[in-house]
């Protein structure tokens, strides 16, 4: 019942919001909801002192779902070290967002709906996280895509939020076909969607193959890369990431669950926990290292062109995805959940605080007409230095000592992959703190660019909104070196048991500590560099960036307008299946199916009922006609001897 309740109070919260929504109790659904998060969390932290630093396991069963042959998916929670930490990222910043929304969505209409919405989506990725097949994983998988889709179009008297939700919808559903053939073939490759059977028997489907039109191709292979492309639409990497800067069409406690410790980290969890797969199939592990290469160097060049603050923030989203993908790509499993769990505190943090930034300027997000307004608002201010320190990868921050363990174990796999993961990390790292204090100049810095109005009623946010940001900044700056041991030290197989497996041939993790000073130190002076350059360039120097953007016109273009992927996709896919919709609709359904069916039947019938409806006269003597013609043919029939 203990481990239960961790995953159904949320559920129970966001049931009971919901029915009070409907009677108007805002008050009594924003405390159902936030006391069912809350307690979740706290009922984790025991979790996690069983388990993960217990050694503890725990496999409860709920129920008897599905059973078809000799197809068996029983509903059942698993508790290991990979689900207890978590249960704790999850929780414990869905509570942080829960009490934030308090404050930041207090005039709106909608409060009860939003924190049902809000404690829906919490549910849908602990059911996820604490999943025991692959089915079950898949129904929360689901069920966070479409609590995403409900908290993205929260606001969708915006048109350009239910587009947004719509987009984050399809597009993860191109992902999902993926992950669904992937389900599918490892059923058919195993006979099984149990995690512990298939990694019980893994290791002796290596030889097998998959027949795809007509090619043999290794099962293991095709099944990691099936899988990975799932991971792909959540986690966004590149080529399925359009959606997520979008997201940002949402409120921004949405923007920082979504980004921060739920949905995006699902597809890092999902290639983690079948880590016993993935470690058999090498082709698949350098795509993901490849994949998620670009996408952090991808999302790190767009960001640093970006003015609205949510956007470059989530586009820092993107990129610390990708340091997570290569990581898990060069079998640093550890360092990639480490980077997970430490990511989740600065980034909430980030997401919070400029929530505020734009409560206090009057729902304004655009860079270019904010600044001089630190002194207004101290708190916010010295939260987002402390998130951006802690995303840069200072020393002594959170993301100092995840960040630079994933770069030391790609450069300690020695291999051409990971190799090449290195050095975009670095260049990542470079422009991550280059953005990172663009928008702590430009937001908080020089002279004031909102109009006079705004400018009289910047004021800090109320305590609701602030006092959450408290254990989130704690995170950011301690959560580091105090996890550090555990997660990625010299003894991280005991602290992660059996959750996660890693061949003994794949040494990256142990040579990451064993890597030359210089690869420790390179992150650490070209963080510094980045931010030297973004004083140069917005406070020393401050028309030296639209000299650069003006001089390099095609480039800047091309880094400002996102690479182009969203043109190029609406080229490609929505232009021409707009066209063959129209086509379909104008040609087929009311040329041919409405012209002959609906449309065709009842225009004959009024055309038949228009000529009865002619011999209707009303005139008596054309009735009387009538009967007489009768009579005559009637009379004929029968003396002619038809009539007998």
């Amino acid at each position: 019942m203990f481990y239960k309740a961790i995953v159904f109070l949320p559920l129970v919260g966001a049931i009971a919001a919901g029915l009070f929504s409907l009677r108007k109790l805002d008050g009594a659904a924003v405390t159902v909801s936030i006391a069912g998060v809350c307690l979740s969390f706290i009922l984790s932290c025991f979790a996690f002192g069983t388990i993960a630093l217990g050694g503890e396991q725990a496999t409860i069963d709920v129920a008897r779902w599905i059973g078809s042959g000799r197809f068996q998916a029983h509903w059942t929670l698993r508790f290991d070290t990979l689900t207890a930490v978590m249960l704790i990222v999850v929780t414990g910043v869905s509570s942080c967002v829960h009490i934030y929304s308090v404050g930041y969505m207090h005039n709106d209409k909608s409060i009860a709906r939003f924190m049902a919405y809000l404690s829906l989506f919490t549910f849908a990725m602990l059911m996820l996280v604490s999943a025991d097949n692959l089915v079950q994983l898949f129904f929360g998988w689901e069920g966070v895509g479409v609590a995403s889709y409900l908290l993205i179009g929260f606001w969708h008297h915006k048109e350009t939020a239910h587009t947004a939700a719509m987009k984050a919808f399809v597009v993860n559903r191109v992902g999902d076909f993926g992950f669904v053939l992937g389900i599918l073939a490892i059923f058919a490759l195993t006979g099984s969607v149990s995690f512990d059977a298939i990694f019980e028997t893994v290791s002796s489907y290596q030889p097998a193959t998959i027949s795809i039109f007509g090619l043999q191709l290794p099962a293991l292979e095709v099944v990691s890369i099936l899988l990975f492309i799932g991971a792909m639409g959540k986690s966004a990497q590149l080529g399925l990431h359009t959606w997520l800067p979008d997201a940002m069409e949402g409120p921004t406690p949405v923007s920082a669950l979504i980004h921060a410790a739920t949905m995006v980290t699902a597809g890092v969890f999902l290639i983690c926990r079948l880590s016993p797969v993935i470690e058999y199939a090498p082709v698949a592990l350098d795509i993901i290292t490849f994949v998620g290469a670009l996408t952090a160097i991808f999302a790190a060049t767009v960001g640093m062109t970006q003015f609205d603050i949510k956007r470059v923030i989530a586009y820092s989203t993107c990129s610390q995805l990708g340091y997570m993908f290569f990581a898990a790509g060069v079998s640093a499993y550890p360092a990639a959940m480490f980077h997970l769990t430490t990511h989740a505190f600065f980034k909430a943090l980030l997401f919070l605080g400029a929530g505020s930034v734009i409560h206090a300027l009057s729902n304004e997000q655009d860079l270019r007409n904010m600044g001089g307004i630190w002194r207004q608002i101290p708190v916010t201010y010295a939260i987002m230095w402390i998130g951006s320190l802690a995303l840069a990868g200072f020393p002594f921050f959170a993301g100092f000592y995840s960040k630079d363990m994933i770069l030391e174990a790609a450069y300690g796999a020695h291999t051409s992959a990971g190799l090449l993961a290195f050095w975009l990390g670095c260049v990542a790292a470079l422009l991550t703190a280059f953005y990172s204090w663009r928008l702590l100049i430009m937001a908080f810095h020089g002279t004031p660019r909102a109009s006079v109005e705004i400018m009289a009623h910047v004021h800090e946010s109320p305590n609701v909104m602030t006092l959450p940001l408290i254990p989130l900044a704690l995170g950011a700056i301690f959560a580091g070196w105090m996890g550090y041991d555990l997660f990625v030290g010299n003894h991280w197989q005991e602290f992660w048991g059996d959750s996660l497996f890693i061949l003994p041939t794949h040494q990256a993790m142990e040579a990451a500590h064993h890597v030359p000073t210089w690869v420790k130190l390179l992150p650490i002076g070209l963080a510094s560099a980045g931010v030297a350059g973004a004083y140069i360039g917005y406070v020393r120097l401050p028309w030296l960036p639209v000299s650069l953007a003006s001089r390099t016109g095609a480039l800047y273009q091309f880094l400002f307008n996102k690479w182009y992927f969203d043109e190029l996709y609406d080229r490609i896919f929505v232009k021409p299946a707009v066209r063959c919709g129209k086509l379909l609709w104008t040609r087929g359904d009311k040329g041919v199916i409405d012209h002959y069916g609906p449309d065709g039947l009842s225009a004959a019938v009024a055309r038949l009922s228009g000529r009865l409806v002619q011999l209707q006269t009303g005139y008596v003597y054309h009735y009387a006609f009538a009967m007489m013609i009768g009579v005559v043919v009637l009379l004929t029939w029968y003396f002619s001897g038809f009539g007998g």
